[in-house]
C-alpha cells in the first residue's frame, strides 16, 4: 500500500512540474514564430522595395 501511494505521489509531483515546463516551451515556441514572422516580413519588404 505504501509503495502504491509513493508511486501516486511521484506521478502527481511529475505532473505538477511538467505543466509549467510545457507552458514555458510553448511560450518559447510562440516567440520564435513571432520573431520568424517579423524577419520574414522585413525580408519580403526589402525585396519588394529593392525592385522598385
Amino acid at each position: 500500500m505504501g509503495r502504491v501511494l509513493l508511486i501516486i505521489a511521484a506521478v502527481v509531483a511529475a505532473l505538477l512540474l511538467l505543466g509549467p515546463l510545457v507552458g514555458f516551451v510553448f511560450t518559447l515556441l510562440k516567440w520564435a514564430l513571432v520573431i520568424a514572422a517579423v524577419l520574414f516580413g522585413v525580408a519580403f519588404l526589402s525585396k519588394v522595395l529593392k525592385r522598385t
